[in-house]
């Protein structure tokens, strides 16, 4: 009989898998363990809940000069005015008509105010002899009024 105490004798070639899964597994484990020490260390997870707001951060202000160059604006032109002075020495004379007023309606026709005034007509109401729409400049009823 054998002896429980004595050690089995040593065996040549590759250790059993079961033996190898002995050794590997725990190791794998253990690694297992240590990364996820390493990926949860270092910066406190309590503050990563709140806003960004939250800590004081640094102010960055861009202030931009822009300088121009001031022009000499162009001074206005001189005014020149030139007075003419015409003297008109021209007396034109109204003959007295012999004729009918519906005979002086239709006669009368003047080709500017000047006319008009000089025959004594100015001003002309709308429906008087010798009114005309140019004459009326702003349309009122009154031909030649200033």
């Amino acid at each position: 009989m054998t002896s429980p105490y004595t050690a089995p004798p040593a065996a040549s070639g590759p250790a059993p898998k079961w033996a190898r899964k002995r050794y590997a597994l725990p190791a794998l484990a253990l690694a297992l363990l240590i990364g996820a020490g390493i990926g949860s260390g270092g910066e406190d997870t309590k503050g990563d809940a709140k806003p960004v707001t939250a800590k004081p951060q640094p102010t960055v202000t861009v202030t931009a000069t822009a300088t121009i160059a001031a022009e000499a604006e162009p001074e206005p032109a001189e005014t020149v005015t030139a007075t003419e002075t015409v003297k008109v020495t021209k007396t034109v004379t109204a003959e007295a008509a012999a004729q009918d007023d519906s005979d002086a309606d239709t006669d009368a026709y003047y080709a500017n105010c000047s006319e008009a005034r000089a025959a004594g007509a100015a001003p002309i109401h709308r429906g008087e002899p010798g009114y005309a729409s140019h004459l009326d400049r702003d349309n009122d009823g009154v031909g030649c009024d200033s």
